[in-house]
């Protein structure tokens, strides 16, 4: 049978990654101490359009590209759920939102 008590050195790994993500802006949302996981939310970034337009114009379309990465992926909003698995890893994994 395994051991089921997590080393405190993976627990130390564990609130240094949470501490990490929440000085990058991320919030709590959810978290369980029983089986060690924590949910991390942060919103998006406002996109200047009439700005990006006008950087567009005057790049004569080249700034296009950077326009279209910030209205993709730096606007939407992150969702990220950090645990301790069964070997005692710590990981990070994105979550969908819809």
């Amino acid at each position: 049978m395994k051991n089921h008590f997590i080393k405190q050195e993976k627990l130390n790994l564990f609130t240094k990654t949470i501490a990490n993500k929440i000085q990058n802006g991320f919030v709590v949302i959810e978290q369980n101490e029983k089986t060690p996981f924590t949910v991390l939310y942060k919103e998006g970034k406002k996109v200047n359009h009439s700005l990006n337009f006008l950087i567009c114009c005057a790049t004569l379309g080249m700034w296009s590209l950077p326009w279209l990465y910030m209205t993709q992926v730096t606007a939407k909003d992150k969702k990220v759920l950090v645990s301790i698995d069964e070997e005692g890893v710590v990981f990070e994994e994105n979550c969908y939102l819809g």
